[in-house]
């Protein structure tokens, strides 16, 4: 049935060839009497309609990620329970009748403030995010429009290559070709693969057969490359943990000695991967002096640096990255400690061939024109959200330099906790001060026996009581409390604090057995 209506709206204006609301255009006549009224004869309403008006929607949206981000300013003094109403929702069956959308908003906003935000100034476990709002405005204006940059979108396309120059000027690395990616493991199979296919031409399509690979790493390479090696064919068996010094960062001399080793063996060296800011302690392996080993014997270098490579920037640390332009690629978490929301990795090349012989390929659906490749030629993905622009428009409404002065200041606020505990007779830091953000403390007040069992205790505990969140890890054996400082809105007093926490509830343990 056919059904009329009358819109004003001037000449020029958005959604001028069908209504805004997403009905469907039948007709559009002009009337002699009201040149600017259009009046739609409607076919019919179209599937997925909300109960209210979507603008009104969007607006209650707004409003809820407002008040979220004003609670992120500034610590809460507890974590909240999961409440009776969250409990019934996570019990209900699978919808078939639609609910009032504003009751659906709030039910959203309401699990979400009762989960673990790492935005939160005091969340100091993992290496966490910080959803900057300006990245939060690029995903919602991102995902409006729904781009997939999996084959050219034109503006889009090139606003992804522009930011892709832009993290690689940021940290200092000569890329010729990048792409944007879900995050450290996808970035750091993509390099891998692109150092297969150049150590074992062809092996994208006929495999490794019996051809003996290897790849090498440090101790505490991230479990991402594990998972890199083994999803490529060349096997964990193969990957090879060079020891680290003192600073737990990779040895070069042993590095070389494996490497020698393995080509008297007949073994086939495909990559290094050099870690830039470890996810246990945050080293930062020597980069020149692999470069090195690596230049000599025509070993692809990648450096993984999702977590520290920020670091780069900024003057205080940037000697410690001396040498990453010799790599022949780099990983870039943008969500670690470029502040972003997740997801927004970046992996970046030297050679603009590498990953095109790594991954490029012709598909009647995906016809080349004029010789030029898709996004989907170089990176391991197809259906590519536009990433980019989130990072993009941090960069344009900040500025590198605000970037820069807030990764100073989380080294200083890493800093100040490091002395801070190394000053007290009841906690224990590591023998050298932080390299980067992460912070290894533990609590040894006098009485207690199992320091192992007392700190993994006081780490529950902490995240029991809700001011902190972290998370404890095991570094040689022992059980230490890790914070990690890579949020813009964490300050000095929100370190004192956590200092402060741990030892309050850390004495009550040791005095009872229980942090209650």
């Amino acid at each position: 049935m056919l059904t009329t209506t009358s819109i004003v709206r001037p000449r020029g204006t958005g959604c001028y060839a069908q209504p805004c609301d997403g009905r469907k255009l039948t007709s559009s006549v002009p009337t002699e009497s009201a040149p600017h009224t259009i009046v739609f004869v409607i076919a019919s309403e179209r599937p997925l309609r909300l109960d209210a008006p979507r603008e009104e929607a969007l607006e209650h949206a707004a409003r809820l990620v407002a008040e979220a981000w004003r609670s992120f300013d500034s610590f809460r003094p507890e974590e909240p329970a999961l409440d009776e109403r969250v409990r019934r929702l996570l019990e209900r069956a699978l919808p078939d009748e639609a609910s009032p959308v504003h009751d659906a908003l709030d039910d959203a906003a309401r699990i979400l403030d009762e989960s673990i935000a790492q935005a939160r100034p005091r969340y100091f476990a993992f290496i966490g995010s910080s959803g900057l709002e300006i990245g939060t405005l690029g995903d919602l204006l991102a995902h409006s429009y729904d781009i997939n940059l999996a084959v050219d979108a034109r503006a889009a396309t090139q606003i992804e290559d522009q930011a892709v120059r832009w993290v690689s000027e940021f940290v200092g690395f000569p890329m010729s070709a990048g792409a944007f990616t879900s995050g450290g493991t996808v970035s750091n199979v993509t390099a891998i693969a692109a150092a297969r296919e150049r150590a074992v031409p062809g092996s994208r399509h006929a495999g490794l057969g019996a051809r003996r690979t290897a790849v090498y790493c440090s101790q505490e390479v991230h479990y991402s490359v594990t998972r890199a090696v083994e999803l490529l064919g060349i096997g964990s068996d193969n990957l090879r943990a060079i020891e680290t010094d003192g600073l737990r960062r990779m040895r070069p001399e042993a590095l070389n000695d494996a490497i020698a080793h393995d080509l008297a063996e007949g073994v086939i060296p495909v990559a290094v991967v050099a870690t830039a800011g470890t996810t246990l302690t945050g080293g930062i392996d020597p980069l020149d002096a692999v470069a090195e080993v690596c230049e000599a014997r025509g070993v692809w270098m990648h450096v993984d640096g999702a977590y520290g490579l920020p670091a780069a920037s900024v003057s205080s640390r940037r000697e410690m990255f001396t040498g990453l332009d010799r790599a022949d690629s780099c990983s870039i978490d943008a969500h670690k400690w470029l502040y972003l929301p997740k997801a927004c990795g970046v992996v970046l090349v030297r050679d603009d061939e590498a990953l095109a012989s790594a991954f490029s390929h012709e598909q009647g659906y995906l016809p080349h024109q004029l010789h030029e490749l898709h996004a989907a030629d170089i990176t391991l993905e197809y259906s590519r959200p536009f990433r980019a622009l989130k990072l993009w428009l941090a960069f344009r409404a900040h500025g590198a330099a605000q970037f820069r002065e807030a990764i100073e200041r989380n080294l200083a606020e890493a800093d100040l906790l490091y002395r801070r505990a190394q000053h007290t007779e009841d906690f224990e830091v590591m023998e050298a001060p932080p390299q980067l953000s992460i912070v290894p403390i533990r609590h040894v007040p006098r009485g207690v026996a199992d320091v192992n069992a007392h700190n993994q205790a006081l780490a529950d505990a902490i995240q029991a009581d809700g001011r902190a969140y972290l998370a404890p890890a095991l570094i040689d054996g022992e059980v230490w409390l890790r914070p990690c400082f890579v949020n813009f809105r964490t300050t000095e007093e929100d370190v004192v604090a956590l200092l402060d926490v741990a030892r309050e509830l850390g004495d009550r343990l040791a005095r009872t057995g229980s942090a209650a």
